[in-house]
Formats: C-alpha cells, structure tokens, sequence
C-alpha cells in the first residue's frame, strides 16, 4: 500500500445481459487490499446491452463504495477495478475511444464519479477470475426470470 493513501480497494464488476439487448443485471464484489470481501452488490437493471451494463456495474460499484467509506475517507482510497470486458477497461483508462451515444454517456458518468477517488484503474481478466461478481450478475437474472414464469 503506498503510505500516502488511507487504503487501496479492489472492485469486481460483472455486467451481462440474456439477450443483446435483454434483460440486464450487474454485480460488484468490494474487497480490500488483502482480498477480504467487505460488501457484495447486485441489482437488476431492465433492457441494457451488455456493454451497457459492464459500464452500469461500475457506476454502481463507485456510487457504493462512496457509501460504504464516506466521501471524505473515498478522496484518500486508490480503486483497482477488474472487469472481464476488455473493452470496457480500455475505454475507462482512455486507450480505446468512446463511439457509441450510450456508452459515451455511461463513461461521462463515470468520470464524474472518479473525482471522488484518490485513484482509480481498471484491469481486464479473465472471466474465470470474476466469477464472484458473474454469480451476482446470474443470481439477479434467475431471480427477474423466476417472476416471468
């Protein structure tokens, strides 16, 4: 951990869609530096693609995480995003440009959200490495599904 930061986070999202466009749900997996998970989120988000909804689970991630901290204690935690949507991460970290009118406004969002943050940056891994937030994801969309029928 560098010394002139509070804490380091990492922050697992997942976001994905039965259909593309389709039903969609997002899940984030909060832990600290040293692995512990301190908070699991999942919501149900209606008619995204799937892109849309990787971008959804970030904004959902940071808005929680400044809960869950507080505002003063987030301008101190430096964020290690994981995602499993490549890109979405090289969007977030500016190597890929925006093109599309939704996720240009999904990555305004975001940016918004990242000023309240000492740090933040996003990795692409694998999906097998994310399954934590991937089963929040499912979870949410078995549950919408189990109301249809």
């Amino acid at each position: 951990m560098r010394p002139d930061l509070v804490k380091e986070i990492v922050i697992y999202t997942d976001g994905g869609a039965r259909g593309n466009p389709g039903p969609a749900a997002v899940g984030v997996v909060i832990q600290d530096a040293s692995g512990k998970t301190l908070k699991e989120y999942s919501d149900f988000i209606g008619e995204r693609t799937n892109n849309e909804a990787e971008y959804e689970a970030v904004i959902l991630a940071l808005k929680k995480a400044k809960q869950l901290f507080g505002k003063d204690t987030t301008k101190n935690i430096a964020v290690h995003f994981r995602v499993d949507s490549e890109l979405i991460a090289r969007q977030l970290m500016g190597r890929y440009k925006v093109e599309e009118k939704r996720l240009a406004e999904l990555f305004m969002k975001v940016w918004n959200l990242k000023m309240d943050f000492e740090s933040i940056d996003f990795e692409s891994i694998p999906r097998e490495k994310n399954r934590a937030a991937d089963r929040l994801v499912n979870r949410e969309l078995d549950k919408q599904e189990s109301k249809l029928f």
